[in-house]
C-alpha cells in the first residue's frame, strides 16, 4: 500500500514530462518510479540493479531519488531539482516469483528511458505491458527442468538409469510444486513435500536395482529444488553494502535449503535407506 507525504507544492517538474497533464507531474514520476522498483524487487532482482535502474529514469526526468531498500519494503523519496516539491512513499514489494522476462524488459525500459527514446506516458505504458507479462508454460519448465536435472544426474557420473529415474522424480516434484504453489501453499511446506516425493521415486532405482549408481539417483533427485538465485542474490547484495537485504535473502536460502534436507532425510527413512 502506498503512503505518500507531500512536503511541499509549490514547484513541479512539467519540463521533465512535456506529455503529461496535471497538477503535479513530479507525484506521477513518484507513483511510477515507487511500482517500478517495487515490480523489480519482486521479481528478484539484485539491489544494485534496482539502484541504478530507478537512478537512471531519475537523472532522465530530472529528478532526485533517495531510497532505502528493505526486504518487504522499499521507501522512497522523488524531490524536484531545487528541492521545493517532494514525495515520499512506502511501498510493499509482492511476492512474484522470480522472473528474468520481466527483469530483463524493465532494465531495457529503464535504458530507453535514459536514453530519451521514449516519453514518461510511453514508459508507464511499457511498465503495464512488462508487468502483464504472462510466466512460461508450466508443462515446458516441467519438461526443461527436468532435462536438466537428469543432465546434473549424468554430471555426477550417474549411468542411464540414473538419468531416467531422476527425470521421473523431478518432473514429480516440479508439478506438486506447481500445483502447491498454486493453491498458495506456504513455501516451505511445498519444498519439503516436493523433496519427500523426489526422494522417495529416486530411491527406486536402488530397491529395484536399476543401474549401476543408485545412490547418485537419489542425491540429484532434488537439486532442482537448491534455491542458488537466493543465494547468489544474497552475495552480490552483500559486496553493494546492502546487509539487511543480503541478510534476509541469504537466511530465507537456508531456510529453504533446510526444509529440501528435511524432505529428503524423510523420504530416505521411508525408504528404509541409510543417510551416511
Amino acid at each position: 500500500m502506498n503512503m505518500p507525504t507531500e512536503t511541499d507544492n509549490t514547484a513541479t517538474v512539467a519540463a521533465c514530462m512535456p506529455d503529461r497533464a496535471g497538477d503535479s507531474p513530479l507525484r506521477e514520476v513518484s507513483l511510477f518510479l515507487s511500482d517500478y522498483a517495487a515490480w523489480l524487487l519482486g521479481s528478484g532482482a539484485t539491489c544494485i540493479r534496482l539502484e541504478r535502474n530507478v537512478d537512471r529514469m531519475a537523472d532522465a526526468w530530472g529528478c532526485k531519488v533517495v531510497m532505502t531498500i528493505l526486504p518487504r519494503h522499499i521507501h522512497l523519496t522523488v524531490s524536484s531539482p531545487d528541492q521545493s516539491e517532494s514525495y515520499t512513499y512506502i511501498t510493499a514489494t509482492g511476492c512474484y516469483g522470480i522472473s528474468f522476462d520481466i527483469n530483463t524488459g524493465l532494465s531495457r525500459l529503464s535504458w530507453e528511458v535514459a536514453d530519451g527514446r521514449i516519453s514518461f506516458n510511453e514508459a508507464r505504458r511499457r511498465f503495464a505491458d512488462i508487468t502483464a507479462t504472462p510466466p512460461e508454460s508450466p508443462a515446458l519448465v516441467l519438461l526443461l527442468a527436468s532435462l536438466a536435472n537428469a543432465s546434473f544426474c549424468r554430471l555426477f557420473g550417474g549411468d542411464w538409469a540414473a538419468m531416467a529415474v531422476v527425470f521421473i522424480a523431478t518432473a514429480a516434484g516440479l508439478y506438486m510444486k506447481q500445483l502447491m504453489l498454486g493453491r498458495k501453499a506456504d513455501l516451505r511446506v511445498v519444498f519439503m513435500t516436493c523433496a519427500f516425493v523426489s526422494a522417495v521415486l529416486g530411491a527406486g532405482a536402488g530397491l529395484f536395482g536399476l543401474g549401476d549408481t543408485p545412490e547418485i539417483a537419489v542425491g540429484t533427485s532434488v537439486l532442482y529444488l537448491v534455491p542458488g538465485i537466493p543465494f547468489l542474490n544474497s552475495f552480490s547484495d552483500l559486496l553493494a553494502g546492502h546487509y539487511i537485504c543480503s541478510f534476509s535473502r541469504f537466511l530465507h536460502a537456508v531456510i529453504l535449503t533446510c526444509c529440501l534436507s528435511a524432505g529428503l532425510c524423510a523420504g530416505l527413512l521411508t525408504m528404509n535407506l541409510g543417510m551416511f
